[in-house]
């Protein structure tokens, strides 16, 4: 790569942060570390970071607890890399904002290749597409990734982002449970990871959530996508 990509690791296990840095600076990555929230968040505040690489359980704040707080303000994509297996886990990790969840049995070689995975998708999304697409209170610009609701932005992570742009792209397509779970987290979770997901869209994106025009539920199948009536 012409330009190196920089990904943050945020684990207190040094030895971990340690493999991680070597095997990413051997595939052209650069990398900063941290080993609590804290040292992460000022990284982030003064460093261009292309995506990061979280643990979960941390001294002081979790890692749960600092994906949230990197959503209020940002969308970079966040793996989580975690000793913690559970579906519990990685649906939770999924449905709060994460972007992939790995379970740390996985080989340094194979962490590497999701977040360049993660990294292809989120710069798909960047390339000049067609015009800026309209649907009712609805604004999606594609080159210039950004949502606006009545004129005012809202701010999706990568993988809301990429989905609401799927949908949109394929209007009264109906999408499966199984094709989105497929599709956006290599099949792990199950019906209720993609529940959680949606509803986090259409929490920012519709008038009412509770009666949703744009993304709307095809019972027991999936969603499709209405666009304005």
């Amino acid at each position: 790569m012409n330009s190196k990509q920089t990904v943050l690791v945020v684990d207190d296990d040094k030895a971990i942060v340690e493999l991680m840095r070597d095997f990413l600076e051997d595939e052209g990555f650069r990398v900063e570390e941290a080993y609590d929230a804290e040292e992460a968040l000022r990284i982030l505040r003064h460093s261009t970071v292309e995506c990061v690489l979280l643990d979960v359980m941390m001294p002081g704040r979790s890692g749960f607890e600092l994906c949230r707080e990197i959503r209020r303000t940002s969308d970079v994509p966040i793996l989580f890399l975690s000793a913690r297996g559970e579906d519990v886990d990685k649906i939770r990790g999924l449905g709060i904002g994460g972007d992939d969840y790995i379970v740390k049995s996985a080989t340094p070689v194979e962490v590497v290749a999701r977040v360049k995975a993660v990294l292809r998708r989120y710069g798909k999304q960047r390339i000049p597409q067609a015009a800026v697409r309209r649907f009712g209170h609805l604004t999606l610009d594609v080159r210039a990734h950004e949502v606006r609701v009545n004129g005012h932005p809202v701010s999706l992570t990568p993988k809301e982002f990429e989905t609401l742009l799927l949908l949109a792209e394929h209007p009264r397509q109906v999408f499966t449970y199984e094709q989105l779970l497929d599709r956006f987290w290599d099949g792990v979770g199950d019906k209720h990871t993609v529940i959680v997901h949606m509803g986090r869209i259409r929490e920012k994106i519709e008038a009412d959530p509770n009666h949703p025009r744009l993304i709307v539920n095809v019972w027991g199948v999936g969603y499709r996508f209405e666009g304005a009536h």
